[in-house]
């Protein structure tokens, strides 16, 4: 058997009854070192055999002690942070011990004696261990590959770090570098400081895995800055918050030194802040399309917490529902809400109206869509036909089977829109509006946002993928703003604008002041430990360049078609008063735009879309404006 199998094959037990034989074997051997040591007295085998009665029972109660004190029980990559005191304790008691039984059994031996084994003996309880623990660690780090850290910054929380580490077997912290000149070339926790220009020579030397910024009191932009200092060194940076907010905010992980991007932004944890709607949806089956969206799946997520009696997730995605539909069975955690996949399109109206009917749907939450500007500015017919008739489809479908509630998903871009998609999200909220106008069963209403952070349609996964290829980071416009709110924050108003629903309303979240994208282009880039590359720094990593509006995109997004606004019990949402079509117009509008559709006439579809929705289109062949 070798070493490493003895060591590891041992039971605690086993181990414990090792620890109480090395505590009591020292007495003797601590005595005999005190009579060494004593040169008033000559060490002889008399003396020895004199003081036999004397050792055995300081023998005793040494392991009485270690016992009772439960020395035993300290595991040796413990010790220095548990065992010191005990262990003083234990050497103390046992010399007081030392001292009495001499002055009664062994009258021959001078009082110093005691004092000399009480010293040796704390010196040899604190050394076997100390020895053992090192033999222990090389024999389990023999042929083990460990995860080689250097901490940058060796204050309070560096040092914490590092005796944390040093009870972690699989991690070593090779070095502190911190900036501070009167801690430099000094040793601290037992590790070396070194100034920050030996960077370069440590990750060549010492082969080193990580660098792990322990500074919670430097701000974001300070450590943003540091990461990037580091970039050209190739070694994955972390930042580590300090202990005490670890364990006040329950956050353990370490973060990337890359700042969030909702932090960036300013809507950091807003959506933990927004009350439920569990009232409005507990116990009711809910369904919901596009669920395997960006937005869809959010909802998903959210309304699990409500405790639904049946979420109904319907896409044409199969593998977004497969992953939504896997996404929420691990997360039902015994609530009891049954997760029905449903694999089709919500232009399929058979589908449609057969699932709100078997299933006897009570909410229904539409959220699928055509969202990405240009690909459906390059495919009207597709975007129309799947925005606007899967719209009316689903609407109808909720209106004739009795569907309680219905609430359509919609998009600043349905303002006054330049684009097919805007304006197809416009044409839904008209159907919409015209079906609750003559619904006296289903409450009808629409709720109206901008972007949210890293949804699919959203500028941002593209940035993110520019800069992490080394850019350059692509504008369409150096004047370009938009309106931006975390997927989170944006499914919980969802759901709490529904739950204010009294028909036919027009909901439009707070989103905040719009957004400038050269500026969240430039927090992405310094976010990622990396600077702008432009006129005033010529040598930095990433350039951002204007490529040119693209076709049907707008500088700035609006909300609101009027001013005219309602408040409801919740800040962050408001109800809008906007104009609608009769009911005649909306089934003319539709008749035009089938016509087209079905003819494949895509000059023919702007032209009907044009006609009913404040216009702002420009005609795909001619460039020209189309307005009513």
């Amino acid at each position: 058997m070798t070493l490493f199998k003895l060591v590891t094959s041992l039971s605690r037990f086993q181990k414990q009854i090792v620890f109480l034989f090395l505590d009591t074997a020292i007495v003797p051997f601590a005595f005999l070192c005190a009579l060494a040591l004593n040169t008033s007295i000559a060490i002889s085998w008399p003396t020895i055999s004199a003081s036999a009665p004397l050792i055995l029972c300081l023998m005793g109660i040494s392991a009485l002690t270690s016992s009772l004190l439960g020395l035993p029980r300290i595991k040796l990559n413990a010790f220095e942070s548990r065992g010191f005191t005990r262990t003083i304790w234990f050497a103390g008691i046992v010399g007081v011990a030392a001292l009495v039984l001499t002055t009664w059994m062994a009258q021959h031996l001078p009082w110093k004696i005691s004092v000399i084994f009480t010293l040796m003996f704390l010196v040899m309880a604190m050394a076997w261990r100390m020895i053992l623990r090192q033999i222990t660690i090389a024999i389990y780090n023999r042929g083990r590959q460990k995860f080689r850290v250097i901490v940058y910054g060796a204050g309070q929380t560096g040092q914490q770090l590092a005796a944390a580490l040093r009870t972690d077997n699989a991690v070593e912290l090779v070095a502190f570098v911190d900036d501070d000149p009167t801690l430099q070339s000094l040793v601290v926790s037992g590790t070396p400081v070194y100034s920050p220009a030996a960077l370069k020579r440590l990750t060549n030397g010492k082969r080193i895995d990580r660098i792990v910024l322990a500074m919670p009191s430097a701000s974001a932009q300070q450590q943003t800055n540091i990461a990037s200092r580091l970039k050209p060194l190739g070694i994955e940076v972390h930042s580590l918050p300090s202990f005490a907010s670890l364990v006040s905010t329950g956050e353990i992980s370490l973060k990337n030194a890359a700042m969030p991007l909702d932090e960036l932004l300013g809507r950091q944890n807003l959506d933990s802040a927004l009350p439920d709607a569990t009232a409005a949806y507990s116990g009711r089956t809910v369904m919901i399309t596009g669920a395997g969206g960006s937005i869809g799946a959010e909802l998903c997520r959210q309304l699990l917490k409500c405790k639904p009696a049946r979420i109904i997730l319907v896409d044409h995605a199969e593998l977004a529902l497969y992953e939504i539909d896997r996404n929420l069975r691990t997360q039902i955690n015994g609530t009891g809400t049954e997760i029905i996949p449903i694999l089709g399109s919500v232009t399929d109206a058979g589908l449609i109206r057969h699932i709100m009917t078997e299933h006897k749907v009570e909410v229904v939450l539409h959220a699928a869509a055509y969202k990405h500007v240009p690909m459906v500015e390059a495919n009207e017919i597709s975007g129309l036909w799947n925005n606007v008739f899967g719209t009316r489809i689903v609407a109808q479908a909720a209106h004739d089977t009795g569907v309680a509630h219905f609430i359509l998903i919609s998009t600043d871009k349905a303002v006054r829109p330049t684009n097919i998609m805007g304006a197809s999200k416009r044409l839904a909220e008209l159907v919409v509006q015209d079906l609750a106008t003559r619904s006296r069963g289903t409450l009808f209403s629409m709720v109206r946002f901008g972007n949210v952070l890293g949804s699919s349609g959203s500028v941002i996964p593209l940035f993110r993928e520019q800069i992490a290829s080394g850019g350059p980071v692509t504008l369409t416009h150096g004047e370009v703003t938009r309106y931006f709110m975390t997927i989170a924050e944006a499914a919980r108003l969802v759901l709490l604008a529904g739950s204010y629903a009294q028909g036919g309303d027009l909901f439009v979240l707070n989103m905040g002041k719009p957004v400038p994208i050269r500026q969240l282009a430039r927090q992405m880039i310094e976010g990622a430990g990396l600077t702008v590359r432009d006129n005033d720094n010529p040598g930095g990593d990433i350039e951002i360049r204007v490529t040119g509006l693209r076709p049907g995109e707008k500088l700035h997004e609006e909300l609101l078609l009027t001013t005219d606004l309602l408040k409801t019990p919740h800040s962050k949402i408001m109800r809008a008063k906007e104009g609608f079509l009769s009911e005649i117009e909306v089934a003319n509008a539709l008749r035009d735009l089938r016509e087209a559709i079905e003819s494949r006439d895509a000059a023919a579809a702007r032209k009907a879309v044009a006609r009913w929705v404040e216009p702002q289109l420009k005609d795909a062949d001619t460039g020209s404006a189309t307005a009513t």
